[in-house]
């Protein structure tokens, strides 16, 4: 017999190809599944693109980078920069120290722009000049909450995100696998990435998804949840990293409401 905390267990994997290693490796060293099909795919934009913007925005006093995708293909942009340098999210940050940058607004064990805008450092931002790296669309709270402080604020986009385009017999397979109790539960990181997951999928299986446990870190990718798919069951994890996600699926495993 298999004690493995997951085992049996199969999981629907959604995070882009050149992310999705450390979790799958996660779920499988506890025994499940990991079902890979990313919906979202990460492109950089032209560095000398990028560069052209950072140059003419005003020098920033301080520079918030809300995403690892942020760290990975923003970093380079400011290794003479003497600003201050915040990240949303321990993965984040840990990317930025890799990168040489030192992290001086950190929300510790937030991960999220509430926990960031939180933090000390930024309460009294009046006069500041912020800029806020991220990629070509996103949230604004932290932008508009900041100019209500009174920062200055500024938006740099290193990268862009979009939907995958698996292809019909791609998603086929998903679906007959599906069908035949192939999936056990869903795991989706971010808001994008439940809304492609939705787009991706045809109208007919929906009910899987509907009827198929999600995992997903913070109250707002489970709210969004509750919005496209109503009806699903939604299990919250502590925070965005594998462990995180791991330890949900453990958990929700042992109180008796699964498979």
């Amino acid at each position: 017999m298999n004690n493995s905390p997951l085992a049996n267990l199969r999981v629907l994997v959604t995070r882009p190809r050149e992310q999705a290693d450390r979790l799958c490796t996660a779920i499988e060293s506890a025994g499940g599944t990991a079902v890979r099909f990313p919906v979202m795919q990460i492109s950089p934009r032209d560095e000398n693109q990028v560069r052209a913007e950072l140059s003419a925005l005003p020098k920033p006093d301080i520079v918030i980078f809300v995403s690892h995708n942020a760290a990975v293909h923003g970093a380079g942009l400011f290794s003479a920069s003497d600003a201050i340098f915040a990240a949303v999210g321990h993965t984040t940050a840990t990317t930025l120290v890799a990168a040489g940058i030192e992290v001086t607004i950190d929300p510790g064990s937030g991960y999220t722009s509430e926990a960031l805008l939180a933090h000390e450092s930024l309460q009294r931002v009046a006069g500041r000049n912020v800029l806020i790296v991220r990629g070509d669309d996103g949230r604004a709270l932290i932008g508009d909450t900041l100019s209500a402080r009174g920062a200055k604020v500024d938006y740099l986009a290193v990268y862009g995100r979009g939907p995958t385009e698996p292809g019909a017999d791609a998603i086929d397979r998903l679906v007959s696998s599906w069908q035949s109790g192939g999936i056990d539960c869903v795991t989706v990181l971010s808001t994008a990435t439940l809304e492609y997951l939705v787009a991706i999928m045809p109208d007919s299986s929906l009910p899987l998804l509907r009827q198929t446990p999600l995992v997903a870190p913070g109250e707002r990718v489970v709210q969004t949840a509750g919005r496209l798919v109503p009806g699903i069951p939604s299990i919250q994890a502590s925070g965005p990293l594998p462990e995180d996600i791991v330890g949900a699926l453990v958990e929700w495993r042992h109180s008796g409401k699964n498979p």
